[in-house]
């Protein structure tokens, strides 16, 4: 109510007249006249002189229209400020993401879009743990599976699929498994979220000989590169590993889990341009297949936006 009163002394007094203010507000005269009245009743203060021709300040009217008016200028302002950074992204954006992806592809998809749009400042932190955006003030919080929350919204960016692999030298020592039933015989290096006794294999109950498990999948892949077991990797961690033999692919038949890798953000609604421009600019970034999984040969390389 304040800021409105504030508005309509303000404009009676740009425009010298009650009927001009009224026409300029869209409100009846009447109003516009009883609005003034209450204000200074509330203030306890006569603001206009009044007489049939003319409106004049009173020194008091005078002091309050000037700070009246800067705090209009400051809103018309904050008004343009908020609809410029809707125009074009600008500001700080921050975001989480799986230590791997802000790896493989968050750095480089990142470092491009502040190239194409440099009024963007970041503040990126890779993390294992899972971010809620809202308590931490995030706006873009990369994870493996959707929130628990049904208030964030999640925005799938693809599907991870994942492939059973051993070094050369695991399996020189160990031999190679040809079937599925072989691998219960082998040692197993398991993902956290892996059954601790089983091989991650749908479909399937096969008892596994674990010797490790680990909440990272950067370490399994070094783990299984030095001859420690058979693990269920990530393409895109494992493709570059397998592509130059340090690594081999088993039982490609073998159906492991896929990841669902999500955007998490707040609100859809007045959605902030800098949050869609570059959610639109990752998804477009990523070298996914029509079915959503990470092409093979995929990590360390990014196509450019389309």
């Amino acid at each position: 109510m304040g800021l409105d009163d504030a508005l309509i002394f303000t404009r009676v007094v740009e425009c010298h007249s009650f009927t001009q203010a009224a026409t300029h507000l869209g409100m009846q005269k009447s109003t516009v006249s009883r609005r003034i009245a209450l204000l200074e009743e509330r203030l306890g203060v006569r603001l206009l002189n009044r007489t049939t021709r003319k409106l004049r300040l009173t020194e008091v009217g005078q002091a309050y229209y000037e700070r009246c008016r800067q705090i209009m200028l400051d809103f018309a302002e904050a008004e343009q400020a908020v609809m410029q950074l809707q125009r074009e992204p600008s500001g700080l954006l921050r975001i989480t993401s799986p230590i791997e992806f802000g790896q493989l592809f968050l750095g480089r998809v990142l470092g491009e879009f502040m190239r194409q749009y440099p009024q963007i400042d970041a503040e990126v932190e890779l993390t294992s743990r899972a971010v809620d955006p809202l308590e931490e003030g995030v706006d873009i919080a990369i994870q493996v599976g959707q929130p628990q929350d049904s208030t964030l919204i999640a925005r799938k960016l693809f599907e991870s699929g994942r492939r059973l692999c051993a070094s050369p030298a695991y399996l020189a020592a160990h031999g190679t498994p040809r079937s599925v039933a072989e691998l219960e015989g082998h040692r197993a290096i398991l993902l956290q979220h892996d059954a601790p006794r089983y091989w991650p294999l749908l479909g399937e109950h096969l008892p596994c000989q674990r010797v490790m498990t680990c909440n990272n999948i950067t370490f399994a892949r070094e783990a299984t590169l030095a001859g420690a077991g058979i693990s269920g990797l990530p393409v895109m961690i494992s493709e570059d590993a397998v592509r130059s033999g340090r690594l081999v692919e088993l039982l490609p038949e073998a159906r492991l889990p896929v990841g669902e890798v999500y955007a998490i953000y707040p609100s859809r609604r007045f959605q902030a341009m800098k949050v869609k421009t570059f959610l639109d600019f990752l998804i477009t970034s990523l070298p996914i297949t029509r079915g959503g999984l990470l092409e093979p040969g995929a990590a360390g390389l990014l196509t450019s936006p389309a």
